[in-house]
């Protein structure tokens, strides 16, 4: 497959475009079909994870889709041997990847504790949003819902809590794994309210060359298959995506 250098200009041009589809279409372009000839079988689909599983939520499906550059942050538990990072610290990571982002936050407490500390709200998010982050990704809950809807900011958590502890931050810009998805910071992100994928970026072009073309197909095939009755014909219809 040809891999076409784009330049950052362009890379945020292609993202923008890629907005216009669904999660879904991404991930079958990416990975899902690895026997469609409009799959790029970067990953095996069943056995890597790249894409996030049935733990998050989105809280604004109204907003559509994003995608943008990951940048990550680990949050934990206050270590008196290790203050050395600042919210500032995420701040500078974010604005250093001059484009849209999608920032996945990690909170690596106990499973009591991370199911009732909320890692954003609209504090952060407000400061987040003037660095240029379009997306939130997070394995614990978020808080002031109503107040952060206003900025038009994707958000994917496992729900809501009214309040949180006090957190410290562990790690900027490191790989983690948010609730079945591994991601590394300025791999693509694409997130709607069926979830998020991620790809290396060097294949932003052809993700969203493929996403046109497997948009077409799909809809060729359901117009070809809102005419049948007969289950033959619906099966072969689907032949090679359904047993």
């Amino acid at each position: 497959m040809g891999i076409s250098k784009l330049t950052r200009e362009e890379e945020i041009a292609v993202m923008k475009e890629l907005e216009q589809f669904d999660t879904p279409t991404i991930t079958n372009v990416v990975a899902t079909y690895p026997a469609n000839e409009l799959c790029l079988g970067l990953y095996n689909p069943q056995e890597i994870d790249w894409y996030t599983d049935n733990r998050l939520r989105c809280m604004y499906p109204e907003l559509g889709p994003r995608c943008g550059y990951a940048v990550t942050a680990v949050y934990g538990m206050p270590d008196s041997a290790f203050n050395e990072l600042e919210f500032k610290d995420i701040l500078v990571e974010i604005k250093e990847a001059e484009g849209p982002v999608i920032l996945l936050l990690k909170e690596n407490f106990t499973e009591k504790m991370k199911n009732r500390n909320a890692l954003i709200g609209g504090n952060m998010m407000t400061a987040f949003k003037q660095l240029g982050v379009v997306g939130v990704i997070g394995d614990a809950p978020a808080r002031d819902a109503d107040e952060m809807r206003p900025m038009k900011v994707q958000c994917l958590f496992p729900g809501t809590v009214a309040g949180h502890g006090t957190l410290s931050i562990q790690a900027v810009n490191v790989p983690v794994s948010i609730c079945g998805m591994d991601v590394a910071p300025m791999e693509i992100i694409h997130m709607d309210e069926n979830g998020a994928v991620k790809f290396p970026r060097k294949y932003l072009k052809e993700v969203l060359e493929r996403a046109k073309k497997m948009r077409d197909f799909d809809e060729e095939k359901q117009k070809a298959m809102r005419t049948m009755t007969d289950p033959e014909k619906l099966a072969a219809a689907m032949k090679g995506l359904y047993r």
